[in-house]
């Protein structure tokens, strides 16, 4: 049923609390974990040469999440591949496409409950990806108690 499971990883990092989710789903259906940072690329910004060394500080840290999340799948007891991307994109967009481009067969998505004018403003990946996305989307609330 699942042969490739799409784990996005959140900007700041916190998506631990997917990993068991993620490493029992792949266990179960013998399924290929693909794990992804993608770096907002804003594309004006990232390629200005004036700032270089932030576009390379943002791609250092997405590698080192995709990193730190493939070392916790792969502590688990499940016996599962884990593999990683980082690309440069729009959130919502890059996923949709790494869905397609992997064959994805379901995703993932670290999710804050973000409420009222923070909602509208920061607006929600999450929903996004939800709406748009080929294939089913479960979505795992983070720990936002530290959220103040």
């Amino acid at each position: 049923m699942y042969d490739r499971i799409l784990l996005p990883v959140a900007p700041d990092g916190d998506t631990m609390r997917a990993v068991p989710h993620v490493a029992t789903l792949a266990e179960r259906y013998g399924a290929t974990v693909h794990v992804l940072s993608v770096v907002d690329s804003m594309e004006e910004v990232l390629n200005d040469p004036r700032i270089g060394t932030l576009a390379d500080r943002l791609e250092t840290a997405a590698y080192d999440r995709v990193h730190d999340v493939a070392e916790a799948l792969e502590a688990t007891d499940a016996d599962i591949d884990v593999v990683t991307h980082v690309e440069r994109g729009t959130p919502h967009e890059t996923i949709r496409s790494v869905v397609e481009s992997i064959d994805a067969d379901l995703v993932v998505m670290p999710t804050h409950t973000r409420q009222g004018l923070e909602r509208v403003l920061l607006g929600s990946i999450t929903e996004r990806v939800i709406r748009e996305s080929p294939v089913p989307v479960i979505s795992v609330p983070m720990d936002d108690d530290n959220d103040d």
